[in-house]
């Protein structure tokens, strides 16, 4: 393949048709990066009377000879360059003495058994264990690494029977969404012949019979484009256990509607209804249907088929179903609805809306435990059925708590507790005394008490209050050298709350600060939050991350020679975004796995799911929005960009790799300063659930060597820690 120099003349051509400007960009401090020529096609598209060139169009095939050797020789590239950055090999030694401790999952149980998965330090997958008592010596069930040499096979899901006798678990390979369910007999632990494919999005739900489950699957894709094709029509089947799967039986789908999902539908505990949830793409509204499992044949009712809200079912009590919900609520809500007489007028109110975000609800010991957010931190309430306050549970600290999954007539459940200083501790809890006791505590190889942790709130440019927290070394000096790693998400109603991560915690150890904004666009105050940030009004996610960089300099916590941006799916459009639109504010940009290319995204897989949250080009007024700050449209020829290492993989069909290749191949052509444009292509690997541990700790070790460098950090290794984290 042809090389081109980084170096470019100020009269250089724009990646997409039209001249630009060149800044007046700084003089590199090494010798100047050379990329392999990304040639240019003549592709352009109309767009309601605009014209827009895709001169990467043909980077779109994965599966073509000349994108191959493309991925080749840009990987050569970029790991030539990370080869040179000394600091790296010890990086990567000490992410991997912090990465090897003991981590459990909090147990579940099912037919007289516990289950739970544990990793022992640095497996590339946790493996599945179960026991009947929690003092028994646990007995492996399913161990992931056994399923393929390198660790690429991951456990994507499980499910166990009511009696405890079957374990339905789903396997994904290299990282891909698509799944394949199998069926193991927990007693002997060998595997019967049922063989689902060409599931995906979807768990498995048992009949109390324990005869069968409910799962949901697409048709059969093209093999050679699987990866890439867009996936509708989704269907909700019946496997009956020791049958072939062409035999199960299609239980519902609506041919008059491509883009219903039906992933969610679940057995109510005792067993008599089958609920199915509809949604449709990422949208947080969706529809209720059931069916009455005690009758032979019975038809699919629906519920609630308005859309017009959020409807999570929590459990029954005979034909009463309890939803949580964020309908007239826009912070969510518990309510009762009796089918048989379930119009909206007859709805009792169990839970009202509260100050804090109502994220999930689950019925234990006959009282509904109720998961909040305060200002992105948990909050766990326990009331009657009536909504009256049993207790609150006192937390460790100030951090995030998970799990409280269980039955109606369970007295015990688990929880597991985290911060940023805090690994995963897994709680057993009492629901009739309240108490918490530990069940397993890990121990990490660091101090704890040598990092602090705060939460700051900033404002935004239209003067919102957006707060972020800021994790670092204790007695960090304001003198606005510090380097500094700018962390965001902020759409599709999903929160960041504060999680324990050994990437985050080498980072601080390098010298680093992380910080992690909790953006409009997100979960953490509820839908009116989300909303903010969607659609025509995107641009407000954007807005609150450059408004949270600003204040990290203003307030000389760090300065744009050393802040970087990191973030990744919707957190890497959030990186392409900022870098384009304010790059002289960062030093160094890390858009993971992003969406890219915002006029083409909802073309492939499951992209069109995210016009709800985007928009789509194909609406003249969303088009205006999404053209105006589509990364992969807002390079500027001569721009003086950061240092930037865009990350993908090759099996990822969640956001396909295109959206990074295009965005580098531009990046490259239009960088007209001496900072570095790489892409890091992983091998099969997809879009992150799954990555084997080995590969997680080379991608970290990639990214904190890359900024050590753009960032000009030193020293870069923390010494050996004095006191484990107990």
């Amino acid at each position: 393949m042809q090389l081109r120099s980084a170096t470019l003349i100020c009269s250089l051509l724009a990646a997409f048709g039209g001249n630009a400007l060149a800044q007046s960009c700084p003089a590199g401090d090494g010798a100047p990066v050379t990329y392999p020529v990304s040639k240019k096609v003549d592709q352009q598209d109309s767009y309601f009377g605009t014209t827009i060139a895709d001169p990467y169009r043909w980077l779109e095939d994965a599966n073509s000879a000349e994108t191959g050797a493309w991925v080749a020789a840009q990987n050569k590239l970029t790991q030539s360059y990370l080869g040179t950055i000394p600091e790296r090999a010890a990086i990567k030694q000490r992410l991997t003495k912090l990465w090897n401790y003991e981590r459990f999952t909090t147990p579940s149980k099912q037919g007289g058994r516990y289950f739970y998965s544990r990793n022992d330090g640095l497996q590339n997958q946790a493996v599945l264990y179960t026991v009947k008592k929690l003092t028994d010596e646990p007995r492996l069930l399913l161990d992931p690494n056994t399923l393929s040499t390198d660790g690429t096979v991951a456990l994507a899901g499980t499910s166990i029977s009511p009696n405890g006798k079957y374990l339905a678990y789903a396997t994904s390979a290299s990282g891909s969404d698509w799944n394949e369910w199998k069926v193991r007999d927990i007693e002997s632990g060998k595997d019967l012949t049922d063989h689902i494919k060409w599931a995906k999005f979807s768990g498995a739900s048992w009949t109390k019979d324990n005869t069968g489950f409910f799962y949901s699957r697409y048709d059969a894709p093209n093999e050679a484009t699987k990866l890439a094709d867009i996936n509708y029509f989704q269907k909700l089947y019946f496997h009956k256990i020791g049958t072939p799967q062409s035999d199960d039986v299609l239980v519902f789908d609506r041919p008059d509607q491509k883009e219903w999902a039906f992933g969610g539908s679940v057995v109510s505990d005792d067993g008599n209804y089958l609920i199915i949830t509809a949604s449709q793409g990422t949208e947080r509204k969706n529809r209720v249907f059931y069916k009455d499992l005690r009758q032979k044949n019975a038809k699919v009712v629906g519920l609630l088929e308005e859309f017009d809200a959020s409807y999570s079912f929590i459990d029954n009590d005979g034909p009463v179903f309890f939803f949580k919900t964020d309908n007239k609520a826009p912070k969510s809500r518990v309510i009762a609805i009796d089918t048989r007489k379930p119009a909206p007028a007859d709805w009792k109110e169990i839970v009202p809306q509260a100050a804090e975000t109502l994220v999930a609800v689950n019925l234990i010991n006959n009282q509904l435990v109720l998961d909040y957010l305060k200002d992105a931190q948990t909050q766990i309430k326990i009331v009657d059925l009536k909504g009256k306050l049993v207790r609150e549970v006192a937390l460790p600290g100030i951090g995030s708590a998970g799990g409280f999954a269980g039955k109606r007539g369970d007295t015990e459940t688990f929880y597991s507790f985290t911060s940023f200083t805090t690994p995963a501790t897994i709680y057993r809890y009492d629901m009739k005394s309240g108490k918490s006791t530990v069940y397993r505590q890990p121990k990490v190889d660091f101090d704890p008490n040598a990092f602090e942790t705060r939460q700051q709130f900033f404002t935004s440019r239209d003067g919102t209050k957006v707060p972020m927290f800021i994790v670092s070394k204790k007695g960090m000096k304001l003198d606005g050298t510090n380097p500094t790693y700018l962390y965001g998400y902020g759409g599709f109603n999903i929160s960041l709350t504060p999680s324990f991560s050994v990437a985050n915690l080498a980072w601080v150890e390098m010298g680093g600060v992380y910080v992690m904004a909790n953006l409009r666009g997100g979960g953490e105050y509820g839908e009116a939050w989300h909303q903010a940030g969607t659609k025509l009004n995107k641009q407000n996610v954007f807005d609150d991350f450059i408004g949270a960089a600003q204040w990290l300099v203003d307030n000389k916590v760090t300065s744009p020679s050393k802040l970087a941006i990191g973030g990744g799916s919707n957190g890497g459009l959030l990186v392409g975004a900022a870098m384009t639109q304010r790059p002289d504010l960062f030093a160094a940009a890390i858009p993971q796995v992003g969406v890219l290319d915002m006029l083409r995204f909802h073309k492939f897989t499951v992209g069109w799911g995210w016009v709800p949250d985007y928009g789509s080009s194909d609406d003249a007024e969303q088009f205006k929005a999404l053209v105006k700050y589509s990364p992969l449209h807002n390079l500027k020829a001569g721009g003086c960009y950061p240092a930037t290492m865009i990350t993908t993989a090759d099996h990822d069909d969640r956001v396909v790799p295109a959206h990074s290749f295009k965005f580098a191949a531009a990046a490259q052509a239009a960088q007209g300063g001496p900072a570095p444009v790489l892409i890091r292509i992983d091998s099969k690997a997809g879009h992150g659930a799954g990555k084997p541990t080995t590969k997680q700790i080379e991608e970290v070790a990639d990214r904190w060597g890359f900024l050590s460098r753009s960032l000009k950090m030193t020293p870069v290794v923390a010494e050996p820690a004095k006191v484990a984290a107990q």
